[in-house]
Formats: structure tokens, C-alpha cells, sequence
């Protein structure tokens, strides 16, 4: 059953917290690419970002329903939730997968923010979402993997403690099947750093912390192993949901944030002595993205309620974050060409949020990969890749 007063009273205790983080605060770390640490830091010790740990483990113990919700409000404030999301769900695979010593020894800190685990290293310059190609490789040498390879377009790495690491562990030519021979490592970041393992941060059109990473003969203990060996890429694809719903959530905030200053700006904006939104050419696209986000958001807590019913999801969960992905995009447009000129000035935030907003068409999957899957797994069409 639906707690509506839970929601409420956790849309306006994360409403509190951003109104401390004013339009003005986003806006200089963009202008100087720097990371939230402040903001990041109330969140977590809030027990926002722990919302999805069982609370066994210094956890809420929620459902992705409220967890969804707070990633939500952060966005609608005009804050960017991608600084901090994934240290709700990256936790996942540890959670679900990893051995009940590794639960003990890491979910307690993770929950109350002494160690973060925000870096989840999958994507490969050379294989991107052909995951099952990847290149890096875990050789097991006693009692460690010695590590070899690359990945880009990690984020947060440079601001977490540890990182959850997809690699290969058994060649590509010795598998039966593609998905086979992958497994999962949990990484000490403050260990491994400048021992094996180089990071270079990559400058992005959004303040967004992403980052290049290189490992050369890079040592992980083999306790660090979550689950078995060669199963790593079932474990992976078991995030994924939470994360296409989380992500879809923070579209929707994007949505609403977009649509809030559109509607404020045409009715405040005079010309020819006539506010622009009595227009109809102003008023049919700002309702028109109003109708679409709100469309959206009833896929996302369609997904979210069969997530945590803990049935199947994937159907959903790919069609919330594609209607929410396409909805903030259209809200974005709306609200800059509602905006005019102005839209294009920094000091009205609306170029901010335009670039992160357009970020989700492609990440963390693309919108055209969604559709494939719906083609295929939904349709029964015949598969295009």
C-alpha cells in the first residue's frame, strides 16, 4: 500500500535541504566544474542516500518508490541528483550478490557516509554498451586479481571510496555464451590509486565528474570478488531496473523544473503590452510537455510498484526512463524557447539544466537501445544488434 503522507513529508524534507543550495551555488560549481561535496555531504548525513540499504544495516529500508521520490525533488529544486545518485543503487550488487562478511564490512558505512560507493566502471572506449565485449582483465594470481585494461565515462570516480568493477576473468574463447566469464570486483579506490590504477577526469559540456580510468597491473585481494566467478554480468544487468527508474525520477524533476520556469517566465515576460503567455503559440507547447511528464511519471511509479513488489520489471522500467527522458527533453526546449534570449543567459539557469537534462537521452542508455529492447523482448521483432 501507497504511504502518501511518507511521500509528502520526504518531498518537503528534501524540498528543505535544496533550498539551502540556491540557483546560484549550481550555477559557480558549473562555472568552476567542481564537485557538491557540501551538498552531497547534508544528503548523506540525512540518510537520503541510504534510503535503499535494509536498515539491518544502518538503512531506511525503503523501496525504490521513495527512493525515486527524493531523486525527484533534488532535480526539481534545480539541483543535479547525478552528483549523488548512484550511491543509492551502485550498493545493489553488493547487496544482493556479495557474501554476508562483505555486507557487514561495508553496507554500516556506506549507509552513515564514512566510506561512499558512487563509481560503477562497466562502459569501454572500444565496446560501449556491447558490455559482454569488454576488454579488461582480472587474472588470478594467488590470492589476487592483477587487473589490466580501461574504462571511460566513469563518474564520481574521484570522489568515492570504492568502485564496483565489472571485468573479464575467463577469455572470451573459452566461454559458450558472450555473458559468461565476466565477475564483479569490489575496488578500494584509496588504495588503488596511483598503484595500478590512473584516473583522468574528462571535461563534458555538464559538471558531471566523469572520468577515463587505466589499470596496469592493478591488485585486487580475492576476497574482494562479489558472488562467483564468470557470473558477473548477470549481477550487473540485475541493477539496471533500479537504476533506469531512479534515472527516469530525476527526469521528471527535470520535467517539472522545466515546465515551473516556463510557465513563471510567460506569465511575468510583457510584449506588446501583453504578458506572451496569453499566447497560444506560448501557452500549447509549455501544456503539451506538462501533459507528457505527467504521463510519464505514472510509468515511473507503475515500474517502481512492480520493483518493489519484487516482480518483473523491465518492460516498465525501460519505458519510464524513455518517456521521462523524452518528456524533460521537450520541456527543456519548451522552457528555453519560452525563455528567448534570456534562455541562453547563464544567470537564468535554463541553459544549466538544458545541457544535464540532455545527457539522459543517451545515458545511461540510449533512448534508441530502449526501443530496441522493446522491439525485441516486448514485440517479438527480430533482433537489430
Amino acid at each position: 500500500m501507497v504511504d502518501k503522507s511518507l511521500h509528502e513529508e520526504l518531498r518537503r524534507s528534501v524540498r528543505r535541504i535544496c533550498q539551502k543550495y540556491p540557483d546560484s551555488y549550481w550555477r559557480t560549481l558549473d562555472e568552476t566544474n567542481e564537485y557538491p561535496e557540501k551538498f552531497v555531504d547534508e544528503l548523506t548525513k540525512s540518510g537520503y542516500l541510504s534510503v535503499l540499504i535494509p536498515e539491518e544495516f544502518g538503512g531506511a529500508g525503503l523501496g525504490i518508490t521513495e527512493a525515486s521520490i527524493i531523486l525527484e525533488e533534488i532535480n526539481r529544486s534545480g539541483a543535479n541528483a547525478g552528483a549523488c545518485h548512484a550511491q543509492m543503487y551502485t550498493m545493489g550488487t553488493l547487496l544482493r550478490h556479495g557474501s554476508q562478511e562483505q555486507k557487514n564490512k561495508y553496507l554500516p558505512s556506506i549507509a552513515d557516509g564514512s566510506l561512499r560507493l558512487q563509481a560503477f566502471g562497466v562502459t569501454e572506449p572500444t565496446t560501449g554498451t556491447d558490455t559482454t565485449q569488454l576488454k579488461t582483465t582480472a587474472v588470478r594470481k594467488g590470492d589476487k586479481y592483477v587487473v589490466n585494461g580501461q574504462k571511460v565515462f566513469i563518474s564520481r570516480t574521484e570522489h568515492s571510496d570504492l568502485m564496483i568493477l565489472l571485468v573479464r576473468t575467463t577469455p572470451l574463447s573459452e566461454v559458450k555464451k558472450r555473458s559468461e566469464g565476466l565477475s564483479v570486483l569490489l575496488v578500494d579506490l584509496r588504495e588503488a590509486v596511483g598503484n595500478g590504477l590512473t584516473i583522468r577526469p574528462i571535461r563534458t559540456m555538464m559538471n558531471h565528474a566523469t572520468t577515463e580510468l587505466f589499470f596496469e597491473d592493478l591488485e585486487v585481494p580475492t576476497q574482494n570478488l562479489i558472488g562467483e566467478e564468470g557470473k558477473g554480468f548477470k549481477y550487473i544487468l540485475d541493477g539496471m531496473n533500479a537504476e533506469r527508474i531512479l534515472i527516469a525520477s530525476e527526469c521528471i524533476g527535470d520535467g517539472k523544473w522545466f515546465v515551473e520556469r516556463a510557465t513563471s517566465y510567460a506569465n511575468d515576460r510583457v510584449v506588446f503590452n501583453r504578458p506572451i503567455g496569453k499566447n497560444q503559440g506560448v501557452q500549447f507547447p509549455i501544456s503539451r510537455a506538462y501533459v507528457n511528464i505527467e504521463a510519464a511519471d505514472l510509468m515511473r511509479f507503475r515500474a517502481a510498484e512492480l520493483f518493489d513488489a519484487g516482480e518483473k520489471c523491465g518492460t516498465e522500467a525501460n519505458m519510464a526512463k524513455l518517456l521521462a527522458a523524452d518528456a524533460s527533453w521537450e520541456a527543456a526546449n519548451v522552457c528555453l524557447q519560452t525563455h528567448g534570449g534570456f534562455g541562453f543567459a547563464e544567470e537564468y539557469d535554463v541553459e544549466r539544466k538544458f545541457r544535464e537534462t540532455r545527457l539522459y537521452q543517451v545515458a545511461p542508455i540510449s533512448t534508441n537501445l530502449i526501443l530496441s529492447y522493446i522491439g525485441e523482448h516486448v514485440l517479438g521483432l527480430p533482433r537489430s544488434y
